[in-house]
């Protein structure tokens, strides 16, 4: 069990039937009336979102998220199957578990895949991943100095912005996370 005056970002429990994770949280202690714990949390199955207000002794069971890692294998029309590292044992994923951030991940890459009571509900990519520009306007002489970006198409077909000075065949490094272009590989 845990109360609400432990909350703190990533914890996950159960609520009225659903496994939430905190995203933000803050105790607040007015000058009049009790003290409160405004939270930002996250229905880990659906992914939705919400605000709510906990009284700091409230108490919620904890739940445990299994992260696994796995490593991509390849996708079949909706089904992408991954491997165990351990057991070697292969498990289909459905396309609607993986998230936007998955456009960066390539065969042979070891992703986390979450599961709840044995339901996968997601699949964490590494935070960075290295890949190459397929795609992309050449560069001109002289155009570095500028904060300028381009679109580029990497080898996942993903598209992101990058700085005027990369060109075709060039590694890049992005963050998964947030998408963006981090530094040449």
């Amino acid at each position: 069990m845990i109360t609400a005056g432990d909350f703190r970002n990533g914890v996950t429990f159960e609520m009225d039937g659903n496994v939430v994770s905190i995203i933000e949280f803050q105790h607040v202690k007015p000058g009049k009336g009790a003290a409160f714990v405004r939270t930002k949390i996250r229905n880990v199955i659906t992914g939705a979102v919400t605000e709510k207000t906990f009284n700091p002794n409230d108490k919620y069971p904890t739940a445990y998220i299994e992260r696994k890692e796995m490593e991509y294998l390849y996708s079949d029309g909706d089904l992408y199957y991954f491997m165990d590292n351990e057991t070697y044992e292969q498990t289909p994923i459905n396309s609607s578990v993986l998230g936007d951030n998955f456009k960066f991940v390539k065969e042979n890459m070891t992703c986390k895949v979450l599961s709840y009571k044995g339901n996968v509900f997601g699949v964490e990519p590494p935070n960075f991943v290295e890949l190459e520009v397929t795609k992309t306007e050449p560069g001109v002489k002289g155009d570095t100095a500028t904060n300028t970006l381009k679109p580029a198409t990497l080898e996942t077909g993903a598209e992101i912005r990058v700085p005027l000075f990369i060109n075709e065949g060039e590694k890049i490094r992005i963050d998964t996370r947030t998408g963006e272009y981090m530094e040449r590989a």
